[in-house]
């Protein structure tokens, strides 16, 4: 299958890559961080299905046009919790095939994709007059929201994948698998291939977090700005954040008379002396203009002695 995802923060894009790979493992992809590129991105192919985060920078009337050119691509948007009844009836009448609230679940959100992809609608229920009531699961007794164990996904993994799996949760490679339990490198592949497609997992580390239900109800990427999880705190409970790099107050000291004041340039040097004057190297016989005062002293000539 392909898709296309709308939204300029790279990071959302490939959260919406991680739920629509849930669909098509093998689907492939066209990234549009605004409507020049979602031109272009229809020229390369036509989707399957158009996907939009919404976010303030949308105006008005430019999804009208853009589904107004290409009628026969279905459109999903996926907008805030605090969007307006009538806002989400603006969507549909700009030619939204589905929209879809973010606070949905995770799961549930996968199968209203697909529900849109096969030509079908969807409206979240409080866009209604007399809002339906939402089903609240039953609870059991002698449980606690923040005791229940985290949700493993519905898949049905054969022994010999589960013990595949677990060996790559401990961070053991193929060859490594293969010779623990007595297989193949190949035939790991091939199993690790079949987990990938069961999951919809784009690569181990992802198999792995989905499989252990670490993977939380919704993909942080896909949530609202204000719903974002608080950064880490030193002395609070929970992640221990990076300790910041302290500026030191110590500086080396300067020698005797130096001072901060930047060196002088090799090219320039400084003489505390004065500029030097130029003098020629003279015979010490010679006189003060440099004329010998004995005129036969240039015709004498130097006789090297037998131990020279």
């Amino acid at each position: 299958m392909r898709f296309a995802v709308f939204n300029p923060d790279a990071e959302r894009r490939q959260g919406l890559k991680a739920l629509l790979r849930q669909i098509d493992r093998r689907a492939r992809f066209n990234d549009a961080a605004d409507w020049r590129n979602a031109e272009r991105a229809m020229q390369r192919f036509t989707p399957d299905l158009f996907v939009v985060d919404w976010h303030a920078g949308i105006r008005r009337g430019e999804l009208h046009d853009f589904a107004h050119r290409y009628r026969t691509v279905p459109i999903a948007v996926i907008v805030d919790a605090e969007a307006s009844p009538s806002a989400v009836r603006n969507l549909l009448d700009e030619g939204a095939r589905g929209i879809i609230r973010r606070t949905t679940d995770s799961i549930l959100i996968v199968k209203l994709l697909e529900l849109i992809l096969l030509g079908g609608n969807h409206l979240p229920t409080d866009v209604l007059t007399d809002p339906w009531p939402a089903p609240q699961p039953p609870a059991r007794p002698g449980t606690h929201e923040a005791m229940r164990r985290p949700h493993r996904p519905l898949v049905r993994l054969s022994p010999r994948q589960e013990q595949i799996l677990r060996c790559v949760h401990m961070g053991s490679t193929n060859k490594m698998i293969a010779r623990a339990l007595g297989i193949s490198e190949g035939t790991v592949k091939i199993h690790l291939t079949s987990i990938f497609q069961q999951l919809g997992a784009p690569n181990r580390a992802a198999a792995v977090a989905i499989y252990n239900g670490l993977l939380a109800n919704q993909l942080e990427v896909l949530r609202a700005r204000f719903e974002l999880a608080p950064k880490p705190v030193h002395g609070a409970h929970g992640p221990v954040p990076l300790r910041q790099r302290e500026n030191s107050p110590f500086r080396y000291p300067l020698r005797t008379g130096d001072t901060e004041a930047p060196l002088a340039m090799a090219a320039e040097p400084d003489y505390p002396w004065g500029e030097p004057a130029l003098t020629q190297c003279s015979d010490p016989e010679a006189g003060a203009d440099g004329s010998l005062d004995d005129p036969q002293a240039s015709a004498r000539t130097h006789v090297l002695s037998s131990n020279e």
